[in-house]
């Protein structure tokens, strides 16, 4: 190194040597992402092997340590953001945000006050106000950016716990459907409901909340004493791309007097298309509104907003001020989000999502959702037509689900295949899929949202998948021939 490491500095060329090294990798990785494997799970033992070591007391040269990291560190990663990552929810990203994240951090814009990031603080102002408007809310909504929807989830909850129950928890009930994210549940057990206040409703025979069942629920716990006060829809499952009522709920909940929040985390951008926003009816009724865009909204992690009809209470909800603080309260024009939510410590993750709209317009992202929804439906034809598989939830805002069903095979052998061919998948490296529980039985699932993805990536996935199922198969009747 040129200059003195205690000083904590790179020189002026070592910066830019190191800066094309990283720029380099990224473009390498994107350039080169679907020629290679989705990634690759290592082990414990053979991670310690290569990573483990004393804390080093010496500089080292930063490009060694790059390439070094391309060695040991990104290939022991899954990429999600590769065309054929069709597992969880991926995060296809863009390499705008990609980025603006690299000028953030660069910069290390802190944002959460005005007196510290003002042009930060105005520019999550108009991401959050395109966010609102793209999904419905009213003018007087508004919300922050966070780390993701768990955040999002619990950031609303707070808000609702505050607005409905002055923050006191005792005799009140959450309602919420058997298909709601885990996220949720953690939400209120970080917020003080014991789980005896969470009422999980089965869904209906397609994995929607149902109205009736919910009606029943809150009718027997106001006869009983208890104090029903929140609701929480899906705006696009995690499992099946299922949409709860939205409408119905909507006008239920304001009946009532529930606060109705939405989890939106997947599925809420689909509004931007003509098949979402028909799927998504109702949806700007909500009271609160959680959202992730480093999913369907194409942004690097982390990337997660919360939106609340009534904007104010989260100020009322969350603001305290220290006295070391004073000087960054100047009037109600500077917005300080760190007094809007959890993190008074927050980076600026609004600056990726409105740099990538800027740089592609919104009419790409509009395509590229619709992309994705019309690639789930092009893996159910395919699924139909291998004669392997039978569809359990059809194609619903870009997630398909299936289960295997070869001749002779039964449910219990079924039952068990599936994991074996989540885990053949993993190894071969061409694409991954992941399983779920439906009705108390695993099954396959896609979730088709990069816009990267091309057909042939669908046909060829589902060759293999079906393959795969076969061989696997055969080995388990045969005794002789193990996998």
């Amino acid at each position: 190194m040129d200059t003195d490491p205690d000083r904590l500095q790179l020189s002026t060329e070592e910066m830019r040597r190191l800066g094309y090294a990283v720029v380099d990798a990224l473009v390498a990785h994107e350039e080169g992402l679907a020629d290679g494997p989705v990634g690759r799970r290592a082990p414990r033992e053979a991670l310690e092997l290569l990573l483990r070591e004393p804390v080093p007391e010496a500089p080292g040269d930063p490009l060694a340590m790059i390439e070094r990291i391309g060695r040991d560190v990104l290939p022991n990663t899954l990429h999600v953001n590769h065309p054929r990552f069709f597992a969880f929810v991926p995060s296809p990203g863009n390499f705008v945000s990609a980025m603006a994240d690299a000028l953030a951090a660069g910069f290390n814009v802190f944002a959460g006050t005005w007196f510290a990031g003002s042009a930060a603080a105005q520019v999550e102002l108009v991401v959050v106000d395109w966010l609102r408007q793209i999904c419905g809310l009213p003018e007087n909504a508004g919300g922050l950016m966070v780390s993701g929807g768990s955040m999002a989830n619990l950031t609303a909850l707070a808000a609702a716990r505050h607005a409905r129950l002055d923050d006191r928890s005792e005799g009140a009930i959450v309602y919420l459907s058997d298909q709601t994210h885990s996220s949720v549940a953690r939400s209120l057990a970080v917020l003080g409901f014991a789980p005896e206040q969470v009422r999980m409703l089965a869904s209906d025979a397609d994995f929607r909340l149902p109205l009736d069942s919910l009606a029943a629920a809150i009718a027997a716990d106001r006869e009983a004493g208890f104090r029903p006060f929140c609701v929480v829809a899906n705006a696009g499952t995690t499992n099946t791309g299922a949409v709860d009522p939205l409408a119905g709920l909507a006008t239920f909940c304001r009946a009532q007097g529930l606060w109705l929040h939405v989890d939106g985390a997947y599925g809420a951008p689909a509004i931007l298309t003509e098949q979402g926003k028909a799927a998504l009816a109702g949806l700007g009724e909500a009271d609160s509104l959680s959202l992730d865009p480093h999913k369907w909204l194409f942004q690097t992690f982390e990337s997660g907003c919360v939106l609340l009809r009534d904007r104010g209470l989260l100020l009322e909800t969350f603001q305290v001020m220290p006295e070391y603080l004073r000087d960054t309260e100047r009037g109600l024009e500077e917005v300080n989000f760190g007094n809007h939510g959890i993190q008074l410590t927050r980076s600026f993750r609004a600056l990726k999502l409105w740099l990538s709209l800027q740089v592609f317009g919104l009419a790409a992202f509009r395509n590229a959702i619709a992309r994705g929804i019309a690639l789930a439906e092009l893996a159910e034809r395919a699924l139909r037509r291998s004669g392997g598989w039978i569809i359990v939830t059809p194609a619903q805002l870009a997630v398909v689900t299936f289960r295997c069903a070869l001749p002779g095979l039964g449910e219990t052998d079924a039952d068990a295949l599936h994991a074996r061919i989540v885990e053949a998948t993993m190894a071969e490296g061409f694409a991954l899929v992941t399983s779920t529980m439906l009705d108390g039985r695993p099954v396959l699932r896609l979730c088709t949202i990069n816009p990267r993805t091309t057909d042939e990536d669908i046909e060829e996935t589902v060759r293999r998948l079906t393959e795969t199922a076969r061989r696997l198969a055969r080995s388990s009747n045969d005794p002789a021939h193990p996998e």
